[in-house]
């Protein structure tokens, strides 16, 4: 034998060999239902490495990660892979419509959310797991705490994907699950699962120049300790299969949306009249009625009045942000619903006004009620801005041609008011559409159950509807069919948003419209949006180009500077919360300053702060039951309870154990006050400067039902 010759057929062999290899995955990818773009971004991960797939809305980032996990399963001896979410919609939408169709047959798959009891021996579901899929909440409660049923440790995960990983910053669930996972790994601490992030937009963080965009993207990267790959060789098969919908212009310059608009004018002069009634400090300017920045002036005043112990500069506050509320919505929506708004606030101040503060507010709103509702009622002074969404819905529905279409609206309330705006509309209704909302899950009446939003995705699949009004929930996640057009309406979002809704519009010749001013607020800030979009990209292209070793010590740098900040930083907290007692802190009615509790009266419970103290019971009134859409199993809720003195919302109370009886207070609700008389308003309990004891419900009962 040729001993050159021989010396070529070992490579030869082996070359093959990887040929082969690479054309049977390729093969199976492709019978997996992968397209060619999908399988160049998995390919690292197929080889153990950590990844962000940076992939658009609807570029089928979850197929891929299912495909991921599903050879993470067939070729990691005990594997465990763990998917999570952070909407709780998301956990049920990801097992029924990826993971279990295409792993259930062959892997055991549970998915765990707080609306099951399976969080409560959520380790013991790991154990009996190859796949979970769960919110991101749950995972960190587990990994902290200590009981056996409930624990899970990092290393007990082989696979951990995450899903809109964007998310993974500050202190979101997300952030707190991978810095348990960062602090292990710069100790050297293995086993350690391999990352899988799946993003349609990390954004750039609020930045505007390059540099400090690389830098956001590479503080996201080091929060995953994950590169970031997207579609290089196969991005021209990416535009074909996501396409890029048409956006049409629905802004008018200044002279078409100028018009006359008494009632705005009436608001004003009655803002006019209790910026003269409370005396506003002279170092104070306020900025320009009806705008953000107006609403951010007066919280401010609100928050001083309170630590000044000035109740009327505290209430004017609070009423001149409904008023600029009603100011916002009349910018956007129907004049009748901005009054409506002050209508629903004012009629819940009638009872109960305990000096001449709330006499002046209350009787302002009275004295110009009528004439604000014959304005209001003033069809010659309509927004025109709703003549344009109008046009804008007419033009896709007016065709003839079956569409489908989602307009994102700010609030829940003002999904509300476009809702019955489009069905008392005749040439909406003329045209065919058939509209519904869609919002935020949660408890209470202003949100929808899951159940209700799923009923609603299945209608607007169906045809029964084809017209979603939406919140930012539809903007990420959900899986909503393909849209014909996407509008936005009245919103100031970031680039994520953006992007997010405009990758609704995937239909052929789909179109996305923004419903805005030329030169106003909303105008600027989608231009400003597009400029970012683009800044983004350019962002990760430089990212991607860096050299494995740079990436490495930037990635290593950065994770350790944040561990480090965090520790500071819990350190802080500490020395701030062991500055006072529990017991030398007073929570006052965050609307008439009346002292009510203790701190030492706090305790902590099932994550909710009760007051344990019998006495305190004679503060307050109740309200209505409160109702829930889900169970628990250790408590049941029960009425809603007020100051006594104000009506003030405090929170509601709960029956814990079917016996203790326990006020569950709202911290925004009530305004502390330190022994040296400083008071300290707080929007979250973590933020209060003393410590709340666990709740002791064996002593709590000795001490109250003469137990022995």
């Amino acid at each position: 034998m040729n001993p050159d010759h021989g010396h070529c057929i070992i490579p030869f062999a082996c070359c093959c060999k990887e040929f082969f290899t690479f054309l049977s995955r390729h093969c199976e990818m492709a019978d997996f239902g992968l397209h060619n773009y999908q399988q160049e971004v998995v390919e690292r991960a197929l080889k153990g490495e950590n990844i962000i797939i940076w992939l658009p809305t609807g570029g089928g980032k979850t197929r891929a990660a299912v495909y991921v996990a599903k050879k993470h399963l067939e070729t990691t001896p005990n594997a465990k892979v763990m998917v999570l979410v952070n909407k709780v919609h998301l956990v049920d939408q990801h097992y029924n419509k990826e993971f279990e169709p295409h792993l259930g047959g062959t892997f055991i798959i549970k998915k765990v959310s707080g609306e099951n009891k399976e969080k409560d021996f959520f380790g013991l579901v790991v154990k009996q797991s190859q796949v979970v899929i769960c919110t991101a909440q749950i995972l960190y409660n587990a990994l902290i705490n200590k009981e056996e049923a409930r624990h899970v440790e990092l290393s007990d995960i082989t696979l951990l994907i995450i899903d809109e990983c964007h998310h993974t910053h500050k202190e979101e669930a997300y952030n707190k699950v991978m810095r348990l996972y960062v602090e292990k790994k710069l100790k050297g601490e293995k086993p350690l699962p391999q990352i899988l992030g799946l993003t349609a937009s990390p954004g750039t963080g609020g930045a505007k120049a390059l540099e400090k965009a690389v830098e956001h993207v590479l503080e996201i990267c080091a929060n995953l300790d994950s590169v970031i790959v997207s579609a290089k060789e196969y991005a021209s098969e990416l535009k074909e299969v996501v396409p890029k919908p048409r956006k049409i212009s629905a802004s008018k310059h200044k002279h078409v949306f100028f018009f006359e608009d008494p009632f705005r004018d009436h608001l004003i002069s009655m803002m006019n009249s209790i910026h003269s009634h409370m005396n506003l400090p002279p170092d104070f300017r306020l900025k320009e009625c009806g705008t953000q920045e107006y609403e951010a002036d007066v919280v401010n005043l609100e928050h001083r009045g309170v630590q000044e112990k000035n109740r009327l500069l505290a209430q004017c506050a609070l009423h001149l942000r409904q008023y600029n509320d009603a100011l916002l919505i009349n910018d956007t929506l129907r004049m009748i619903d901005a009054y409506r708004s002050l209508e629903e606030y004012y009629s819940k101040k009638r009872t109960n006004p305990i000096d001449g503060t709330d006499t002046f507010l209350l009787e302002l709103f009275e004295e110009n009620q009528v004439e604000l509702k014959n304005l209001a009622m003033d069809s010659r002074f309509d927004n025109p801005k709703m003549d344009e969404l109008q046009s804008t819905l007419l033009q896709q529905f007016g065709s003839g041609v079956p569409s489908r279409a989602i307009i994102f609206s700010k609030t829940r309330k003002s999904t509300h008011c476009l809702k019955d705006w489009v069905l008392k509309n005749r040439a909406l209704q003329e045209a065919g559409i058939k509209a519904d909302i869609l919002i935020g899950a949660g408890n209470g009446n202003t949100y929808m159950t899951q159940n209700g939003q799923a009923e609603t995705i299945r209608n607007f699949r169906m045809g029964s509807l084809n017209l979603l009004i939406s919140t930012s929930v539809a903007e990420e996640g959900l899986d909503i069919p393909e849209c014909n057009l996407v509008v936005r309406y009245g919103l100031l979002t970031n680039e994520i948003a953006q992007q997010q809704a405009s990758g609704r519009a995937r239909a052929e010749n789909s179109e996305y419209a923004v419903v805005a001013q030329a030169g106003g607020r909303e105008d600027r800030r989608e231009r400003m949006n597009e400029y970012l979009e683009e800044l983004t990209g350019q962002a990760i292209d430089r990212v991607q180009t860096m050299t494995p070793q740079d990436f490495c010590t930037k990635i290593t740098q950065l994770q350790e500077m944040v561990v480090t900040c965090t520790k500071i930083e819990q350190r802080r907290q500490a020395e701030k919360r062991s500055r006072n007692t529990a017991s030398s802190i007073q929570l006052l009615c965050r609307s008439c300053f009346t002292p009510v509790a203790s701190g030492s009266d706090i305790k902590l419970v099932e994550n909710m702060y009760v007051n344990v103290n019998p006495d305190f019971k004679k503060h307050y009134t109740f309200g209505d039951q409160l109702t829930l859409k889900r169970s628990f199993e250790d408590w049941e809720p029960g009425c809603t309870i007020g100051c006594k003195i104000c009506s003030e919302k405090w929170g509601n109370e709960i029956k814990y154990k079917k016996c203790a009886i326990l006020p569950n207070l709202a911290i925004k609700n009530f305004v502390l006050e330190s022994p040296g008389q400083e008071r300290l308003p707080v929007k979250k309990w973590k933020d209060v400067p003393f410590t709340v004891e666990e709740f002791n419900f064996k002593e709590y009962c000795q001490e109250n039902f003469l137990l022995d």
